[in-house]
């Protein structure tokens, strides 16, 4: 679906297109997190609340961590199917689906102002925090019963995306949603921890190997960490536990940009880019084929780990000199 031919809609259009269609294919991006599974479980416990059936397709394995709202849903053949992908900025973040969803996505629900604009329709708020904002606003519009459950797929998904509301994309909005949660039985506190303050064994003796080669740049302005195939196969942590290891560089003080690279194939390296003010992530990662937010973005790269470092070293130093940030640190 090209650019010219996707058309913005409103949530009132969008409830409406819920409405008018029976049976949903519900796509989630590659190594899933909390908002892509919270928004697609959402939607479709508030799909099945409205009479309509549906499937939750994620390219990969889904974390054991989100069994207490992702459950198994129903089996629905692709030829009947209306498909609609959410929190999904780009096609390529299908990831194993895309082959088969390339240029058949319906509708999209996101939040990313990257968005290629992929699908037929598309829902885009790039101010919310979250595509679970967008979601919760959607089931309200669409008179959905919320329950419990739904309440805590929303909750996890603005949680996760907000770093636990410490993130500069949260507003006022993303504050009085997550209150309208609080009225149901949600259990916030046990979210977060297990979210936020759980690791486990393997993941920690990953996360010291990366911070033994972390690598400072630009004046100690910028941190590469690298998760190499070696370190996956040493500690038998992949995939979706290496979720939270773009996390540790934005703790370190004086850091400006985060660079993680992780190893997904012989050549082929994702890169997790979190950056503060006034670098941007997004302009960074889109000048590499990727995008996101300007406060956290990524992009896949292919060729050596030396070449992808370069590259990626090359597209923040850029961004640094052209927001000039050693003359904003001399002020």
């Amino acid at each position: 679906m090209s650019e010219k031919t996707c058309k913005d809609i409103t949530l009132g259009a969008a409830a409406r297109f819920l409405k008018r269609n029976d049976d949903y294919i519900i796509l989630t991006h590659a190594s899933p997190d909390g908002d892509t599974l919270g928004s697609a479980y959402a939607l479709y416990y508030g799909l099945k609340e409205i009479g309509k059936s549906a499937e939750i397709l994620c390219p990969d394995l889904i974390p054991a961590k989100y069994s207490y709202f992702a459950v198994k849903t129903d089996h629905i053949k692709s030829e009947k199917a209306t498909v609609i992908a959410v929190d999904v900025a780009d096609e390529k973040l299908l990831g194993a689906l895309k082959d088969s969803f390339a240029g058949k996505v319906k509708l999209c629900i996101d939040h990313h102002i990257s968005n290629t604009r992929y699908a037929e329709k598309l829902l885009l708020d790039s101010k919310a925090s979250a595509a679970c904002e967008i979601m919760y606003e959607l089931l309200v519009k669409l008179k959905v019963n919320i329950n419990d459950v739904t309440a805590k797929a929303l909750y996890t998904g603005i949680a996760t995306d907000t770093g636990c509301f410490k993130f500069s994309n949260v507003t006022a909005k993303t504050h009085l949603i997550t209150a309208e949660l609080f009225d149901y039985n949600i259990d916030a506190a046990d979210i977060n921890r297990l979210m936020f303050d759980t690791k486990s064994k393997k993941l920690l003796q990953l996360e010291r190997m990366v911070l033994d080669t972390a690598e400072y740049h630009f004046d100690d302005k910028c941190i590469l960490l690298t998760v190499t195939e070696e370190m996956q196969e040493k500690t038998g942590c992949s995939g979706p536990d290496l979720e939270g290891i773009a996390i540790i560089s934005r703790s370190v003080e004086g850091v400006l940009a985060g660079v993680t690279i992780k190893q997904t194939g012989k050549e082929e390296f994702k890169i997790s880019l979190r950056t503060f003010e006034p670098l941007d992530a997004s302009e960074i990662c889109r000048s590499l084929g990727g995008g996101g937010h300007k406060g956290a973005a990524g992009v896949t790269i292919s060729g050596t780990l030396d070449m992808v470092k370069e590259k990626i070293l090359s597209a923040v130093k850029t961004n640094m000199e052209k927001t000039n940030v050693w003359a904003s640190a001399d002020k």
